[in-house]
């Protein structure tokens, strides 16, 4: 573990608007100095994606693009973030993912030279090493193809660098339905951390190498499961928030290998990640409905620098096209943040944000400010990440145990009962790496997984 203290040790200081190290991005657009900007993430409506289908497929993000920035200026934006986040066959075929990051880029210089509009482009190619079965991490040749839409994306103009990484998702996927913690855990402290390690060291390295800005990670494929399922009630709650804890340690290697934010907007354990680095974060809520329900759409944007939406389908809606009323939704919402921080009044406005989620779902209840102070500073009284891991999942658990006796998080019984059980779980995972891989490898599904591909 690279952090041993924490970055914001005051609940109160882990605010939107803030981060004690901002990042500053071309046109001098600062995210973490004072001012919460919005970022808007659109795909495609239904379409293959082909090289038969490119020009078409071209004119749809340059014309979506386009009228995002228009309303952007209508608004009196002053800065706002594009997430270009690729389509699987963008990074199969990364030209193609290049093509378009080429074109969003000079429109975003084009909306500058026009109305001193400060856009940017986060970068974001999909993980393609689970392509095949079992994912092969380090020897994939699609390992080429992503680091190709990396490097070129970035000289194309694609400034903020992200990723989605998947390293332990094979094993995650299953122990999320079974709702078996030590798996899940394997999964995140043990092949998550590896990976990351083995991945953010090359994406920062472009980032050096471009003169672009290496953002973040995000565990969507894995805690974000859990979230939408828990709401689907198909797995308990109190799984989904011990899951996002564990999500936490594994995020944080993109950090430790020197990633400087803002991290990526699905990742709900973004403050836990601001608490610790101090970055400036990206973090989406009740404007992301579009992409899944949940249960945290305002305590969400209590620390958050930018507000997203996840993702919107280029659809027509009554108002305008789906991209452009997110974003109008996004600037509202921005707006009344940083009015709040003018005034005086910030920490009023979180206030009302936290209280209004926070007792509602175990979920909403770990992203509480001074919640996410205490289960960070566990985190980081670890030596390891494995150690550091479980001390945040049993942190978490004992708050919510505290404040379900108290009356401050309202749970029915079955969800009670899960605490005591997943408790029990973790204290029986041994706290050195090593012994824990000798107690998970024999009960590892045959053809799931190479643990070589993760050094082991």
């Amino acid at each position: 573990m690279k952090y041993s203290t924490l970055a914001i040790d005051d609940p109160k200081k882990l605010i939107f608007g803030y981060a004690p190290y901002p990042v500053t991005a071309r046109h001098g657009l600062t995210i973490g100095a004072g001012t919460v900007y919005p970022e808007l993430n659109f795909t495609l409506a239904e379409t293959s994606v082909n090289r038969a289908n490119l020009p078409g497929i071209v004119e749809q993000y340059r014309s979506v693009a386009s009228a995002v920035l228009e309303r952007s200026a209508a608004l009196g934006l002053d800065g706002v973030v594009i997430e270009f986040e690729t389509l699987l066959e963008m990074t199969l075929e990364p030209e193609i993912g290049v093509e378009i990051t080429t074109v969003l880029s000079e429109l975003c210089e084009a909306a500058f030279a026009k109305n001193g509009l400060r856009a940017e482009v986060r970068l974001t190619p999909n993980d393609t090493r689970d392509y095949e079965t079992p994912p092969r991490m380090r020897t994939s040749p699609y390992i080429d193809t992503m680091m190709q839409l990396f490097e070129q994306g970035a000289r194309a103009g694609g400034n903020l660098l992200s990723i989605e990484s998947t390293g332990g998702k094979e094993i995650h996927d299953d122990a999320v339905l079974t709702c078996d913690v030590k798996a899940a855990a394997f999964a995140l402290l043990v092949l998550g951390v590896r990976d990351m390690k083995f991945l953010w060291s090359r994406i920062v390295d472009i980032a050096a190498a471009t003169g672009r800005v290496a953002g973040g990670d995000t565990a969507c494929g894995f805690a974000n499961t859990s979230m939408v399922l828990a709401e689907k009630n198909y797995i308990p709650r109190v799984f989904a928030a011990v899951d996002r804890v564990l999500s936490i340690v594994r995020t944080l290697v993109a950090y430790e290998q020197g990633a400087v934010g803002p991290d990526k907007d699905c990742g709900y354990e973004g403050p836990f990640i601001k608490a610790i680095t101090g970055i400036p974060i990206s973090m989406e809520g009740k404007t992301a409905a579009c992409a899944h329900l949940s249960q945290v759409g305002n305590i969400s944007a209590a620390a958050c620098d930018l507000w997203s939406n996840e993702s919107v389908q280029n659809v027509m809606l009554l108002g305008a096209i789906a991209p452009v009323v997110s974003l109008e939704q996004l600037a509202y919402d921005t707006r009344l943040m940083n009015e709040a921080t003018r005034a005086g009044t910030a920490g009023v406005l979180q206030d009302l944000f936290v209280a209004s989620d926070a007792s509602r779902d175990p979920q909403a209840f770990i992203l509480a400010p001074e919640n996410v102070t205490e289960i960070s500073r566990a985190i980081v009284s670890a030596e390891t990440h494995l150690d550091a891991g479980l001390r945040g999942a049993k942190k978490a658990l004992e708050l919510m145990e505290h404040a379900v006796g108290s009356g401050r998080l309202a749970i029915g019984d079955r969800e009670r009962e899960w605490i005591p059980r997943i408790r029990e779980e973790l204290e029986s995972i041994p706290t050195r790496e090593d012994e824990f891989v000798a107690m998970m490898e024999p009960l590892l599904e045959p053809g799931k997984t190479i643990l070589a591909e993760y050094g082991l």
